[in-house]
């Protein structure tokens, strides 16, 4: 069985003490960041939405007017 040599505890003790750095520096940065409001987070959720059902009936309109078109072509062969 092999002991742990003196550079082994050195190294453990390195690497916990950059982990245990990384929190710290890490909890400092959370502070730093600036949450959104309640009011903010809705308002963007709901340009969010508005945008997606606007693509939606866009894609869907455009989607009626090649199959309009397609129907044509097909008929009149």
């Amino acid at each position: 069985m092999a002991k742990n040599t003196t550079s082994e505890k050195k190294s453990e003790k390195k690497e916990g003490g950059k982990l245990r750095k990384w929190f710290k520096d890490l909890k400092i940065e959370f502070k730093k960041v600036v949450w959104p409001t309640k009011k903010t987070v809705v308002n963007n959720t709901s340009v969010v939405v508005g945008v997606i059902v606007a693509s939606a009936v866009l894609v869907g309109v455009i989607d009626q007017c090649f199959l309009f078109v397609l129907r044509l072509i097909y008929n009149a062969g």
